[in-house]
């Protein structure tokens, strides 16, 4: 009598398979995470340098700095940004200066990343993030 091997996979063949996959994103998922809080922050750190940009142009129009978005042409923060943090302007009279903060929204992805900062001499905090 001839022997019929039943076509398929075996359970230890499919048990292999499942613990490969699960290296690979036990892997994959951590970098992907931390690749998405840089792109966060890559995206609040342009909107902060093109916010301090356009304090400039501000200054040289009315001699002073903006306190807000929308004095500088904003009508509101970037989505990709706005979801993440919440962007604020301090406007200085004396001596006469700004300072653009990035905070991360509580509870976000972005929360761990800290506090991100502009001023108008150019200093960025924390430097091991910009």
């Amino acid at each position: 009598m001839r022997s019929m091997r039943a076509a398929g996979f075996t359970l230890l063949e499919l048990m292999i398979a499942v613990a490969i996959i699960g290296i690979l994103a036990a892997i994959a998922i951590p970098n992907y995470q931390s690749y998405l809080v840089k792109a966060n922050r890559s995206a609040a750190q342009q909107h902060m340098l093109a916010l301090a940009s356009k304090q400039e142009q501000y200054l040289l129009d009315s001699r002073a700095y903006a306190s807000t978005e929308a004095a500088l042409g904003y009508s509101s923060t970037p989505s990709d940004v706005s979801g993440k943090y919440t962007i604020a302007i301090a406007t200085t009279a004396t001596p006469l200066g700004f300072t653009i903060t990035a905070t991360p929204v509580a509870g976000g992805s972005q929360a761990a990343d800290g506090t991100l900062t502009l001023d108008n001499t150019g200093a960025k905090t924390p430097v091991g993030k910009w």
